[in-house]
């Protein structure tokens, strides 16, 4: 195969060593802007060059476009070899033209389509896997289980994130090794440790970077990752650190896998639907209430863009049934559409400070999560107070939240009081 030689100034000097990096499982992660995208997409191209069949996948098709095909096309250029690839766009298939080695792109929404992928020469040997901390365990499982057939290339599973709370399963997973600065990592043959910025043993490699090991960013850029105050975004988007949940607004909840430990039978069962369209979702919990012992259990839930009306009564019928979503009140017009399509939908009855009210009466129970609601533990892990006051959680990612307070919001206000017959009460 011809050579293609490579500018190394263009890449930044603490991915270089990182370049022919033969560990099975890779983690590539830290802050906002540490240019962690940038110089796998620049691997990707250059190992589609020497031969490697590499598969570049996200949670979501639709955000593969606008991120990840972006960055690889951006690499080619940086490196001027468009010429050397055949690029299909409808397909989202790179090509080199001369060895017909690929980079293929993928959403993990579309299960019978990574099955599918194959080659068109040669075995899978890579596999990139773009904003990981979306993804769950059982996702990043089927794609290890991808990585099989006969090659000359060793075989590697690349994951590039931002953190989020020690709690996911990429942190119990692959950071069991790891050591903060300051921290005394421990003698182990074969394993090097460089606490607060990688660590390698004999299968595994991790390396921290944030906006400090990119030297490619403009004045303002780092400007406005220093200014950056709060405490959840500053310390994972600045500091490229695992969060810890001081300013968590949600802090007795975890999850748990439903089918090995189920929720108690006869528990009251909920629906809230919160409205979306474009660019917010429409999102809709299923949950149980265990008064007696203060517990929640999330065990469905929903989250899709772009539904129209019927495609939304269509998916309540089958996720609900007949039973009673409570809707965002906002829009009275869609509950009655709804309605209209069949759907039992009613409007949750908001009052003053409902939001915090909602909030304070959820921080009553502990919330258990079913772990293939991936969404809402998402929701539940970023869910932070402002700063200020008065108190205010950041409104952004919160939707299936909000459906969680419609869903129970019958609960949330004070119950009358029923006076009996006093024959009734034994007297």
């Amino acid at each position: 195969m011809a050579t293609f030689e490579v500018d190394l100034t263009g890449i930044n000097p603490v991915y270089r060593p990182y370049l022919a990096d033969g560990h099975r499982y890779q983690l590539y992660f830290g802050g906002s802007s540490s240019g962690k995208s940038c110089f796998l997409a620049t691997r990707a191209v250059l190992d589609a060059l020497s031969g490697r069949n590499i598969l570049v996948v996200r949670k979501v098709q639709r955000t593969l476009h606008a991120s990840c095909w972006n960055e690889v096309m951006k690499a080619m250029r940086r490196l001027g070899a468009q010429a050397l690839f055949r690029i299909s766009r409808s397909e989202m298939t790179l090509t080199v033209v001369k060895t017909g080695a690929q980079i293929l792109f993928a959403g993990l929404d579309d299960v019978e389509k990574i099955k599918s992928i194959t080659p068109q020469t040669g075995a899978l040997t890579d596999i990139w896997i773009e904003e990981a901390t979306e993804c769950s365990r059982d996702d990043f499982k089927q794609l290890d289980k991808r990585l099989r057939g006969q090659s000359a290339f060793k075989k590697r599973v690349t994951l590039s994130f931002n953190p989020t709370w020690k709690d996911h399963w990429i942190f119990r997973e692959f950071f069991g090794g790891w050591a903060e600065e300051g921290q005394e990592p421990g003698e182990r043959p074969g394993v090097r440790v460089e606490p607060g910025r990688s660590y390698q043993d004999r299968s595994l490699s991790i390396l921290r970077t944030t906006y400090l090991d990119n030297r490619f960013l403009t004045e303002d850029d780092r400007r406005a990752l220093e200014e950056e105050k709060a405490g959840y975004y500053c310390t994972v988007y600045t500091l490229g650190q695992w969060g810890t949940r001081g300013d968590a607004v949600f802090t007795d909840w975890r999850s748990a896998d439903f089918r090995a430990e189920p929720p108690p039978e006869g528990l009251r069962v909920f629906y809230g639907l919160d409205f979306g369209f474009a660019h917010d979702p429409s999102a809709a919990v299923r949950c149980l209430l265990d008064r007696e012992h203060r517990r929640i259990y999330v065990t469905d839930t929903f989250s899709e863009t772009g539904l129209v009306i019927w495609q939304l009564a269509e998916r309540l019928k089958a996720f609900a049934g007949r039973a009673k979503v409570t809707c965002d009140s906002a829009d009275p017009r869609c509950i009655a559409e709804l309605r209209a399509l069949g759907v039992l939908a009613a409007p949750a009855k908001k009052g003053p400070d409902s939001l915090l009210h909602g909030i304070q009466w959820l921080q009553g129970y502990r919330i258990i999560v079913n772990r293939d609601c991936e969404e809402m533990i998402r929701e539940m892990s970023g869910y932070c107070w402002k700063e200020g006051s008065p108190p205010q959680p950041r409104p952004g990612n919160d939707h299936l939240i909000d459906a969680l307070r419609y869903a129970l919001e019958s609960e949330q206000r004070p119950r009358k009081a029923v006076l009996k017959k006093k024959r009734e009460v034994g007297l």
